[in-house]
Order: C-alpha cells, then sequence, then structure tokens
C-alpha cells in the first residue's frame, strides 16, 4: 500500500470540530491507540457530549475497561460512517469512533456534529486525574472498527501555540492526585495554546509519567532532535512523515515541586492544549498535601529513570 493510498492518509481535524470543546490532546494517554497521534481526546468540561462528526450511527456496544474504585465498571464505543460530505469531503470512506460515552444514539440514528452522543462516563480506562473526555478515532470503511488499535493519523487543523513558563505558579484547583496551577497565562483566550519547550515548540502528552508524547508544529515546521523545558532535557522529537508534527519520545527526568511547606516529587506535567483557562496541570498519583492558594515552584531535573504509568 502506498502512502498516499486512502486508508493510510491522515484525518485532518477542522477548527469547526474542535471548537466545540474546552480542550484536546493527541497524545496524553498510556494507551497503544495514541501512538504516533493517532487518536485524539476531547474535553466538553461540562458533562456533555456533542458528536465531533456528521454521519449515520452504524454501531453501539458495551466494552470492558480496568477496575477502578473512582470509575464506572463498563465503557461504551460508538461507530459513525462519517457523513462523505463533512468538511468539505474529508468523511468519505472514514469509519469514526468514538469511546467514554454512554450512548444516547443507536444504531440507524443520523447524528449532526454538535448533536449530543448520550452523557460522558467516568471511565476505567483514565487516571484519577484525568477529566471526562470523547476519545476519538478514524479508520477506513473496510477496516474492523472494533479493534482498539489501527486507526489513521489524525491533525488538528488549527495553530496551536506555545507558551513558555518559568516554572512557578499558585494553585488554582486541587484533585486527590493533581493540581493545576494559575500559570503560565493563557496568552490569547478563544485561541489554542499550550506549554511550549525551551525553544517555543508546542507540547502534548504526560511528561513524563508517559513514556511518549507529541510536538505541534510552528508555522508548518515541526521539531526534530532534542527538546528542554525549564532548562533540563526532556525528551527527543521525530517529525512525523508527510504530518505537520513531530512525535517525542520522554527521557528520564524527575519532576520536582516545592512550596506550601513541603518538597515533593510529583509524577509528572499533564499537558494539553486549550482554548480558554490554562494554567499547568501537576500530576501525584500517590496524593499530595497542597492547597488552593499555595505558591509554587516546579524544576525538572536529570533522573535514573522517570515515574512511568504506561
Amino acid at each position: 500500500m502506498t502512502a498516499d493510498a486512502p486508508a493510510e492518509r491522515p484525518v485532518s481535524l477542522p477548527a469547526s470540530l474542535l471548537g466545540r470543546y474546552a480542550r484536546f490532546s493527541c497524545y496524553n494517554s498510556p494507551y497503544p491507540a495514541h501512538d504516533r497521534g493517532c487518536a485524539i481526546d476531547l474535553y466538553p468540561d461540562d458533562g456533555t457530549a456533542p458528536s465531533p462528526v456528521p454521519g449515520e450511527i452504524v454501531d453501539t456496544r458495551t466494552v470492558g475497561c480496568p477496575d477502578r474504585p473512582y470509575a464506572v465498571d463498563h465503557d461504551h464505543l460508538i461507530v459513525v460512517d462519517v457523513a462523505e460530505d463533512w468538511a468539505g469531503g474529508r468523511g468519505a470512506g472514514l469509519l469514526a469512533r468514538i469511546l467514554h460515552v454512554d450512548p444516547g444514539v443507536s444504531a440507524g440514528d443520523w447524528i449532526d456534529a454538535g448533536d449530543s452522543l448520550g452523557e460522558t462516563v467516568r471511565s476505567g480506562f483514565f487516571g484519577r486525574w484525568v477529566d471526562d473526555h470523547l476519545h476519538l478515532g478514524f479508520r477506513s470503511e473496510d477496516a474492523n472498527p472494533h479493534r482498539a488499535s489501527g486507526s489513521l493519523p489524525v491533525v488538528p487543523d488549527v495553530n496551536v501555540r506555545g507558551v513558555s513558563w518559568d516554572g512557578t505558579g499558585t494553585v488554582v484547583e486541587t484533585g486527590q492526585t493533581y493540581v493545576r496551577l494559575d500559570a503560565p497565562a493563557h496568552p490569547d483566550p478563544g485561541s489554542w495554546a499550550t506549554l511550549a519547550a525551551d525553544d517555543g515548540t508546542p507540547l502534548d502528552g504526560g511528561l513524563a509519567h508517559y513514556s511518549g508524547g507529541g510536538a505541534y508544529a510552528v508555522d508548518g515546521v515541526a521539531s526534530a532532535g532534542a527538546l528542554s523545558l525549564l532548562g533540563t532535557e526532556v525528551g527527543t522529537a521525530t517529525a512525523r512523515e508527510g504530518v505537520d508534527g513531530a512525535d517525542v519520545a520522554w527521557g528520564d527526568v524527575a519532576i520536582q515541586v516545592t512550596g506550601g511547606g513541603q518538597s515533593a516529587r510529583a509524577t509528572g506535567l499533564s499537558l494539553f492544549a486549550a482554548r480558554n483557562g490554562f494554567g499547568v496541570k501537576t500530576v501525584f498519583h500517590e496524593g499530595h498535601e497542597l492547597a488552593v492558594g499555595d505558591d509554587l515552584q516546579v524544576s525538572i531535573e536529570p533522573a535514573e529513570s522517570s515515574i512511568r504509568l504506561g
């Protein structure tokens, strides 16, 4: 099969699709379905589940998921035969796979983009610090839509701006296994922004609690080679062939957090692109004692090994 054959073509995700959600991430997951940017997680932030694409529902099914005390004991898959005229003809020959939604639709239903698919679920596939979201992947109409792997690469067709950060911030949100800071501030609410490496490269993924992440292109140019953050090398970017962007293999680093009367090693940094509220999300998968209002200093240091969760 040639690189430009229909079954191999990347799927470009238009601004109209992404704009229905507050945040997105192509790499912030430990699961192989996200390898090489072959899926995207879409965060509505309000419990709704607006369909990312128009088309006919061809199947819904219940699937098992890891047993977690904070999550439901099963998940759901919705398969959509994407309308051929979606986004100027991008839907021709495509099936969309959508996970983490308790379906309010059935096989044979037609949905328009933005219509409700049901309600998001707190899936056992999520880490405790992961917010509810829709997982979206695509594959050709002649491929098996039920296999977890095998989806096509996806490319957000929007400019994602990288935002520099000095490692400081004040805690504005806490959960049992994470804190979110007020910094860096979003530079232009309504546009897409994510944390930048020291050279300005926009980053995506779980640094470094997942083994791989990603980087978005700047002015159509993808990064390649070593990437650093807060003065420490954190990984190596490899440009994706035929796609604006790069895969990143995270190196072995330690995320150190000082403030709130303590100094502790965090598990990692959870990175994503956001349209409005921003701020770095720091993960402590075994818990923490920080509180809203604590002023923190985050540093990154070389380590013998990262704390890997996937």
